[in-house]
């Protein structure tokens, strides 16, 4: 059965960004209120030179439901809330991986999202731009989707 070590991972999610010490912290007084494990693609495009980054196509497996992730960096749910993020804070990845990655949000539709103020991404695999010998003049305009994963955990203000 899936859910069980779904909701182990998720449950460790939340407990670990309070732990760790990290860049990619949000400031004090914001709480976690949901985490996810996404699954999807970096994709990147060749100009002929280097790869450049166009944008991620995830889905996140929430805590409270299933949470799509697009260029934006755009966070989408279910019941039509949305946010944006803006990258604050960014540290490498210990396995070689994309970077962790902290993120002021904006939310841009009420509901479930609407009260996010950061969103952390830790524990990445993969999504890492192809080799740059790979992106040359014959290959221009050639897409990359490079698969990975990651934590996804959405912070809020706390309440006082």
């Amino acid at each position: 059965m899936r859910i069980l070590p779904t909701a182990a991972l998720l449950t460790l999610a939340l407990a670990a960004p309070a732990a760790a010490q990290s860049d990619v912290n949000p400031p004090a007084g914001h709480v976690p209120f949901d985490a996810g494990f996404a699954l999807g693609v970096q994709t990147y495009k060749c100009d002929g030179t280097a790869w450049a980054f166009t944008g991620p196509r995830a889905t996140v497996y929430s805590l409270n439901g299933r949470i799509d992730h697009y260029a934006g960096p755009t966070w989408e749910a279910r019941d039509g809330s949305t946010v944006v993020g803006a990258k604050v804070a960014e540290e490498p990845s210990p396995v070689g991986a994309i970077p962790h990655l902290l993120l002021k949000a904006t939310p841009t539709a009420p509901g479930h999202l609407g009260k996010t103020s950061y969103i952390q991404r830790l524990a990445t695999t993969g999504g890492v731009a192809p080799a740059a010998s790979k992106c040359t003049a014959a290959t221009a305009g050639k897409v990359a989707e490079v698969p990975y994963t990651a934590v996804y955990t959405f912070w809020r203000a706390a309440r006082a």
